[in-house]
């Protein structure tokens, strides 16, 4: 079966500026220039024939999955355990204003580095895990497609290509990635971070508002 993997698209930051901590797991939706990018999706992958479309829990990868799920008509389904490694984390910063916001987050994942509070191995368990459950619920040639985040799928992918680094690549906002799955366990990555269908809205967001 293919797998097309999906980032989610642009969400708001969630940060105290210093005025305080958010008492509550930051889970923020997509701004309106994350909601443009998550419709192109509609065109990607709109001429492929999708058996499923998944995606993880958080607000960001639900609305960016919901373009593409009204266009095939679909329900998409939710894993809690396909979420981000900071699933439970009071901040969310957009990866474009961490070097001012987070730098110590910047240079780990410049690093291809998790955070330091991350148990490493308990992350990559899960996120393997609810991947290839996806994997699992779609044999034969079908297509899923699975919204989720860029710490998901870099594990999955670092593991599928036996790289130790768990954050190997740098993955955009509504990048595409493509899987092959053979029923006996091989996985062929055949595409990363495909960017032609968003590439002008990426090009938006260092200039878009918090």
């Amino acid at each position: 079966m293919q797998l097309v993997l999906v980032r989610h698209a642009l969400p708001h930051r969630v940060h105290s500026d210093g005025n305080g901590t958010p008492a509550d797991a930051a889970d923020p939706g997509l701004t309106e220039l994350g909601h443009r990018q998550a419709a192109t999706l509609v065109e990607a992958l709109g001429g492929t024939v999708v058996d499923g479309l998944h995606s993880s829990t958080m607000a960001r990868a639900v609305e960016t999955i919901a373009p593409l799920a009204g266009a095939l008509g679909l329900q998409p389904a939710r894993t809690a355990d396909l979420a981000e490694y900071d699933v439970a984390d009071p901040h969310y910063v957009p990866v474009h204003e961490m070097a001012r916001l987070d730098p110590a987050s910047w240079n780990r994942l410049r690093a291809g580095l998790l955070p330091e509070h991350v148990d490493v191995d308990a992350f990559r368990a899960r996120a393997v895990a609810a991947v290839e459950a996806v994997v699992a619920a779609h044999p034969g040639q079908g297509t899923a497609v699975v919204v989720a985040h860029a710490g998901v799928l870099n594990i999955y992918l670092a593991h599928v290509l036996g790289i130790e680094r768990p954050l190997p690549f740098p993955l955009d906002y509504a990048g595409i990635t493509r899987v092959v799955c053979g029923r006996d366990g091989r996985r062929t990555v055949r595409s990363v971070n495909e960017i032609g269908h968003v590439a002008p809205l990426l090009a938006e967001v260092g200039a878009a508002p918090g």
